[in-house]
């Protein structure tokens, strides 16, 4: 769609300018919503989206709605919802595969110029988008939504913050220090993540991997209103041991620290007995010692053996080239 009108030319918006007829064509927004048990936060998550946003978007938009195996009414929602619009995009995945994966299903099925992420939870605000949109119109190919407070526990406040600090610090310097859960992405960055097809990864990570010109918009995550999370403490440890086996070599050289370690202090042990067994003319003993000693780099080793296992897992997991994600069904208006 091209339009005349007196404006300078961005990359996403208008900004109009006195005296200067230019031509500008309408880009195209994808808003990518993985849902996972989230019948109850649906319509008030669209709701937001229509009266804040949608209305006032300078572009074309669609809307792809990914269904990661919910085992509650989402679907159904998400039908009475496309019935209202006729720019939502139904996506049903065979089983649950994870956010990520019903996150790059969106994105390979999406059209649009570039897509963001939204959750369907409603704990984001629905004129992030706006902002994002904002910032990537500066000539940002990634917009990252940057949490700089939230309205959540404690806890869960804890291990998000320690998380972006152990990628920041160990795997990628890029991540921002609240974290983030959102972002925009241009068209060419959707194209290298579909390309990458990797299992026992995290998109967020591979967004930061890729290098792109990124900015960042901060937000204040809100409180959960309805339905109960389904991000699982177990959820939680796989993103960290994902992360970190995807994108840092520390753990690998965290085995030759400890090895290091273990033989040295192994080695002094040794010697000092030994002294003191010539010192005192005790003959060699302790056998308590020793069983101990041996129990200690037997837990080692396994530990050892542990994080060599993870690694050989995901290589594994990846040789055999298995989908990422298995579409049940796709739901398009025509």
């Amino acid at each position: 769609m091209c339009l005349k009108i007196n404006a300078k030319r961005g990359k996403f918006g208008l900004f109009l300018l006195p005296g200067k007829a230019n031509e500008y064509f309408m880009k195209k927004l994808s808003i990518i919503i993985p849902v996972y048990y989230n019948e109850e936060n649906l319509k008030d998550m669209y709701a937001g989206m229509k009266e804040k946003v949608l209305g006032i978007l300078p572009c074309e938009y669609e809307i792809v709605m990914v269904d990661d195996g919910s085992g509650d009414g989402s679907y159904g929602i998400m039908e009475e919802l496309a019935a209202q619009d006729s720019r939502i995009t139904l996506v049903k995945l065979s089983r649950n595969f994870g956010e990520h994966a019903a996150l790059l299903a969106g994105l390979n099925l999406c059209t649009g110029d570039c897509a963001v992420k939204k959750s369907a939870d409603a704990q984001e605000p629905a004129e992030l988008i706006l902002s994002l949109l904002e910032k990537y119109n500066e000539g940002n190919d990634v917009v990252l939504a940057v949490r700089e407070d939230r309205n959540e526990p404690a806890m869960q406040r804890f291990f998000s913050n320690r998380y972006a600090s152990m990628m920041r610090k160990y795997a990628l310097p890029g991540m921002p220090e609240g974290g983030f859960d959102s972002f925009l992405i241009d068209r060419k960055v959707i194209d290298v993540l579909v390309s990458m097809d990797e299992l026992n990864t995290s998109l967020m990570s591979q967004i930061l991997w890729s290098g792109f010109k990124t900015a960042q918009v901060g937000y204040t995550r809100l409180e959960r209103k309805a339905g109960k999370s389904r991000w699982s403490f177990s959820k939680k440890v796989k993103l960290t041991a994902d992360s970190l086996l995807g994108f840092s070599t520390v753990p690998l050289k965290a085995i030759s620290v400890v090895g290091g370690i273990s033989f040295a202090v192994s080695l002094v042990w040794l010697v000092c007995y030994l002294i003191y067994s010539l010192a005192t003319k005790t003959p060699p003993g302790s056998l308590a010692v020793v069983i101990l000693l041996l129990f200690l780099l037997f837990g080692m080793a396994m530990l050892a053996m542990a994080i060599l296992g993870g690694y050989l897992w995901r290589t594994f997991d990846a040789a055999r080239n298995r989908p990422v994600f298995i579409v049940e069904k796709v739901k398009r208006h025509e």
